[in-house]
């Protein structure tokens, strides 16, 4: 685990998210639970650029490669958003299986990415401005993009809400 400007520790992040930012499996599925069968994805931003050198070393890409950006926020039972994401997919890998999500609108990526399968990822979390964050690099299909969650502060105030009730 990382931040980004330096090294932090796992007792540092809030009790609460500490389940969100290390499990594995579809966060689309386990906040649709959370949020009683509610869940929406609200698309931001799709845009072309350039990968970023740490994200170009993590996923094995020459620095200067173009990547497809989506920037979304994911919605549960609260009328502000719960969690910050931005998927970065490496124009090599939009030429193969993972065309499709450049298509996706508002559907959530894990409703393809954990269909009928189980992805390899590799995951760093990390304290970003927006909150704490956990970056997952798979490889899906041959395939290798990023998944970027950020957790904020409305879903943390949700979480605390909810803890308070069943105590």
């Amino acid at each position: 685990m990382q931040e980004q400007h330096g090294l932090t520790r796992e007792s540092e992040i809030p009790s609460a998210l500490k389940q969100w930012l290390y499990a594995s499996g579809s966060l689309t599925l386990q906040l649709t639970e959370l949020a009683g069968g509610q869940f929406a994805v609200q698309p931001v931003t799709e845009h072309f650029q350039r990968l970023n050198r740490k994200d170009a070393q993590w996923m094995n890409m020459p620095f200067h490669h173009t990547s497809w950006v989506r920037e979304s926020c994911l919605y549960g039972s609260e009328a502000e958003p719960w969690v910050k994401a931005k998927s970065i997919f490496p124009i090599l890998s939009l030429h193969s299986r993972a065309r499709i999500f450049r298509h996706i609108r508002t559907k959530p990526i894990g409703f393809f990415l954990f269909q009928r399968t189980s992805p390899a990822c590799e995951r760093r979390v990390v304290r970003l401005a927006d909150g704490w964050t956990r970056q997952s690099c798979y490889t899906w299909h041959g395939c290798k993009f990023i998944v970027q969650e950020t957790f904020l502060p409305a879903f943390e105030r949700f979480l605390q809400q909810r803890s308070n009730i069943i105590e």
